[in-house]
């Protein structure tokens, strides 16, 4: 269900945009800054239903012709842009899919809306191409660019539109919206939250996704045992690991927030900030056999695996060479 208030953080944004419709200063051109899954596209959405309502409310009230359109992502005189090369929008985009497009007049609506995302991905003739449309458009046009890096547009387009940049999100936000939404239980809707960093998507993304649990439960069922295993039984959990070789990033944080917690409960034997709450057992376990150094050096390892498997070192070297450090730790 779109709407801003069904969008979880972004208060400012979300007030900013509603305030430009009440006091009908909308303007021509915006820029949605923020990370992959931040909600880039929902706001851009919501914004775009509620100028097209037919209500003229400053929320789409999802029961006219326009907003049901919109849910659908069908409504005329909100466009988006498509572009058929993966990592470059075209000139061609463009000029076809807006320059051409815009003189024409809204089908049926007061705006005629252009969503562009990834709209880092336009080349210096596609941006150049843009602004001349963004330096004279029509009375009744909105452009809005989402982008994960808005570095990357010229300083012309950057001066002629609204940047609006989207900050994290509080994880008290998003583990109460997981819990209620989806129903996750207390310590469930703690990890994803811990892993989304702020990023709303991302914690919905997890939250819902078999994979990840599955991981994580390979993860912690090595980290419990790696103590007492053989060498020949750690070769044979490389090759485990191997098959999440896609998901590398997401099992090393899961040590990562495994050891974390584990240096937490022996620092302070608080149980309530831990993240993986339901393995309390075993981190006290872990906790009372564990050196302070110890733990940092585990921290560091799992830090330094990361940068080797980025830097296209060989998986099952960098693998053997953390799980000897964390068995020796």
């Amino acid at each position: 269900m779109a709407g801003f208030s069904n969008i979880i953080g972004h208060k400012q944004i979300k007030e900013h945009l509603q305030n430009a419709i009440s006091m009908n200063k909308v303007s021509h051109a915006y820029i949605f800054s923020g990370a992959d899954q931040s909600g880039k596209m929902a706001l851009a959405k919501s914004f775009a239903m509620a100028l097209q309502c037919e209500q003229h409310g400053t929320e789409g009230c999802m029961e006219c012709h326009s907003c049901k359109q919109a849910l659908s992502d069908n409504q005329p005189d909100i466009i988006y842009l498509q572009h058929e090369k993966p990592n470059t929008i075209s000139v061609d985009d463009i000029r076809r899919q807006i320059n051409t497009d815009i003189s024409i007049k809204p089908y049926a609506s007061p705006y005629k809306i252009y969503i562009i995302d990834e709209a880092e991905k336009m080349n210096p003739q596609a941006q150049n191409a843009l602004l001349k449309t963004i330096e004279e458009p029509p009375a009744y046009a909105v452009i809005m660019l989402l982008t994960t890096n808005a570095d990357a547009f010229l300083p012309t387009i950057l001066s002629r539109c609204i940047t609006l940049h989207l900050k994290a999100v509080s994880n008290d936000e998003i583990r109460a919206f997981l819990m209620e939404r989806y129903q996750l239980p207390d310590y469930k809707a703690a990890v994803c939250t811990a892993f989304a960093q702020g990023n709303v998507g991302k914690a919905i993304q997890l939250a819902s996704s078999e994979n990840f649990n599955e991981i994580k439960n390979s993860a912690l069922q090595l980290l419990k045992r790696i103590k007492e295993i053989e060498l020949y039984e750690l070769m044979e959990s490389i090759k485990q690991i191997r098959e999440y070789k896609l998901e590398i990033n997401d099992y090393f944080d899961i040590m990562l927030i495994w050891y974390r917690d584990v240096l937490l409960y022996k620092a302070t034997s608080d149980v309530n900030s831990l993240i993986f709450k339901d393995e309390v057992y075993d981190i006290k376990k872990q906790a009372s056999k564990s050196s302070y150094e110890g733990l940092e050096t585990i921290i560091k390892a799992l830090d330094k695996a990361k940068r080797r498997l980025n830097a296209n070192v060989n998986f099952d070297l960098v693998m053997e060479l953390l799980l000897l450090t964390i068995k020796e730790n």
